[in-house]
């Protein structure tokens, strides 16, 4: 059993633990104290002050993780037991670790279930009051984040300052993986956690026949050196560990958080890191040439798309639309196939067949983009990098855990051309967001090579917006809106809404729109290219506010940032722990109409300001009349995320710059609130009056 530490040496053997899994399926492991729970310290009890953080409100006295395997019949599963105790330092800790939350989510495609959960209140003076089953229930929760989750909840019985809580869990993941990811921090600071691991059987070999052991990797934290326990677990723990906080706008958890990646591999024929990604790009490049075959049907096909084209951008751009035109990726929310036909749906041996079914998931499409390419003259390699909406790539760890298949690369001129026509919201020019702004490796079967995946610019993740809108004199703005997004922002909006039905994205629309503005009425809505690769999403309704407009007197206050009305400001802490993240780079640009009510004129016309942060940011708001003087006209155009001279790739900003940042975005909140002034006539007045 080798230790953890900084760089452990990896391969991936899941076909062995495959095998294994069905030769030597462990018994099922209980957990210590299943029945009974463990004897509470009198010193946990008179316990007057946190040890971890000074200013906690509760602290992890101990959290306990037994890991084994559990037959359920048809396969193995993975069970985690879970034990914790806390201790209640306030009545802020009570209200806060009073209820409790535990996640259930399909997680890296598998499903994770909490069962078993039992729990316990000891009070200052040693009683004890049970959980009752009946008081647990299922429910969902929001994240900071914004992620939902089902959630097991519940809250302790008679919890107060000074008392100590614990309860019992059993966490199932469904199946077993040849990687399992383990947390050592919480909410609330820990003093221990400790981990016990049941290993698979020793016999375990990988494909080059090497014997195969668990190795552990450990990020963003020390642990203590394994242990071998006399159960045949191993164990490892951690101490003194700090809460985790979620902030707005933070990396990925586990970029900034304590955990552990168990996995199977060697454990004396470690290659260096070059060694290992040298092997592991010739590897991916053998295999891709077996999966991009030309026949003749994939020559015709491209000499077809690409005839009359005068540039290789414009061949690769032909190539690309007639994949995307011709061939439907069935595993995708936008393909709208239903369970029978998808039954019916027959495996994709080469790119000739994904040609002529006309169907095929992500990399049939991908496959057959990169086979056309070829056809057509080009040099075509199969590109891998790692998702860091998941975590911050490391190519000093030599495992491919992190990195898959995620794009074709394509040589124009001296350099490489990434695409990914497979994932349907990806535009021409543009990966996923998460695969932007990476380490990427060209396979080659001779030298394969890193390359720096580009970032996609402000301007190609826009967000426009228009309002032709009329002020009524109470303060009432009614109009017609539009709101269009492309690129990055485009993407997202269209996977959050493409599984939704019609009736549905409408309320969605609504209910954004009411929770800013209040007592909004919108009607007329009009939804565009929900599931269209490439046209920007779009929707436009018929709006009306009333009271948008605060009238006072003979005065009306009007704030002409319409689309930012009502909005909070992007960062509301003083100070902050972890960087802050921003997925891309974007653009918005308003232009607002405000038909001004009769009698009515300017009486304070001051324009907001505009200001930036040289080639990084921009807000440029501009505010002027027409020239009869009854439409107050607005625009707004801002973009966060430019070029900068040290060719800035990832929108990371350490915590020591968060003053600045939030004072920057501040300042743009306290612009879009700007507010001007319209004066009643005096005639119009007094004809107000006689009505």
């Amino acid at each position: 059993m080798q230790a953890p530490r900084s760089h452990t040496l990896a391969g991936a053997c899941l076909a062995a633990l495959a095998l294994v899994s069905l030769l030597f399926a462990p018994a099922p492991a209980a957990l210590a104290g299943d029945k009974d729970w463990k004897p509470v310290d009198p010193a946990q009890l008179a316990l007057k002050e946190p040890v971890v953080e000074k200013d906690a409100d509760a602290e992890v006295l101990f959290w306990e993780v037994r890991v084994a395997y559990e037959d359920r019949g048809d396969e193995l599963e993975t069970v985690l037991n879970h034990y914790i105790r806390i201790k209640i330092f306030n009545e802020r800790g009570r209200d806060a670790q009073g209820k409790v939350d535990l996640y259930e989510a399909k997680v890296r495609g598998r499903n994770i279930r909490i069962k078993d959960v039992a729990g316990r209140t000891i009070k200052p003076d040693g009683s004890i009051v049970e959980l009752k089953k009946e008081d647990v229930f299922q429910r969902d929760v929001v994240k900071a984040s914004g992620v939902k989750f089902k959630a097991r909840s519940f809250a302790l019985p008679g919890v107060e300052p000074g008392a100590v809580i614990e309860y019992r869990w059993r966490e199932v993941r469904d199946g077993v993986s040849g990687y399992e990811r383990y947390y050592f921090s919480r909410d609330i600071p820990v003093q221990l956690v400790k981990y016990y691991i049941k290993p698979y059987d020793d016999r375990l070999r990988n494909s080059e026949g090497d014997a195969v052991g668990l190795r552990a990797q450990i990020f963003h934290g020390d642990a203590k050196p394994f242990t071998k326990e006399k159960d045949g677990s191993y164990s490892t723990s951690m101490t003194n560990v700090p809460a985790f906080r979620e902030e707005s706008r933070m990396p990925p958890e586990d970029a900034v958080r304590p955990w552990m990646l168990t996995f199977y591999a060697p454990g004396d024929k470690a290659p260096t890191a070059e060694q290992f990604w040298a092997g592991y790009g010739r590897r991916l490049s053998s295999n891709f040439k077996s999966y991009t075959k030309v026949n003749d049907d994939i020559r015709k096909a491209a000499a077809e798309q690409t005839a009359g084209a005068q540039t290789d951008e414009e061949k690769l751009r032909r190539l690309f639309d007639f994949v995307r035109a011709r061939v439907k990726r069935y595993t995708d929310d936008a393909a709208g196939l239903t369970p029978d036909q998808l039954k019916k749906i027959k495996e994709n041996k080469s790119p000739a067949d994904t040609l002529k079914r006309g169907v095929g998931d992500l990399w049939d499409i991908n496959y057959l983009f990169g086979a056309l390419a070829s056809a057509a003259g080009f040099e075509v390699r199969v590109a891998a990098a790692s998702d860091r909406g998941d975590t911050f790539f490391d190519p000093n760890f030599p495992d491919d855990y992190f990195i898959h298949p995620t794009s074709i690369a394509v040589k124009v001129g001296d350099g490489w051309r990434l695409f990914d026509p497979g994932t349907t919201y990806a535009t021409i020019g543009m990966l996923r967001w998460q695969e932007e702004g990476q380490q990427t490796l060209i396979a080659d079967e001779k030298a394969p090579a890193w390359v720096m995946s580009p970032m996609s610019p402000p301007q190609k993740s826009l967000e426009r917006r228009t309002g032709k809108l009329k002020l009524s004199e109470d303060g009432t703005l009614e109009g017609d809106v539009r709101v269009e997004y492309t690129g990055h922002t485009a993407a997202e909006v269209k996977e959050y809404y493409d599984d939704e039905s019609p009736a549905d994205r409408e309320e969605l629309i609504r209910k954004r729109f009411k929770a800013r503005l209040g007592e909004v009425e919108i009607t007329d809505i009009k939804i565009e290219n929900v599931t269209d690769p490439d046209k920007p999403f779009a929707f436009a309704f018929h709006v009306r506010v009333p009271g948008y407009a605060q009238r006072t007197g003979k005065r009306l206050f009007l704030k002409p940032a319409f689309f930012q009305s009502g909005q909070g400001a992007m960062f509301t802490t003083s100070s902050r722990r972890h960087l802050v993240y921003f997925h891309y780079p974007w653009a918005e640009e308003d232009a607002v109409e405000i038909e001004l009510p009769e009698g009515f004129a300017l009486d304070n016309a001051e324009s907001p300001s505009p200001f930036g942060s040289g080639a990084l940011s921009q807000y440029k708001p501009s505010l002027g009349v027409t020239k009869d003087g009854r439409k107050l006209v607005y625009r707004r155009h801002f973009f966060f995320g430019g070029a900068t001279p040290d060719k800035i790739t990832l929108l990371t900003f350490d915590a020591r710059v968060y003053p600045a940042l939030k004072q920057y975005f501040d300042q743009v909140h306290t612009q879009d609130a700007h507010a001007i002034s319209l004066k009643q006539a005096p005639a119009a007045a007094a004809a107000g009056q006689q009505k």
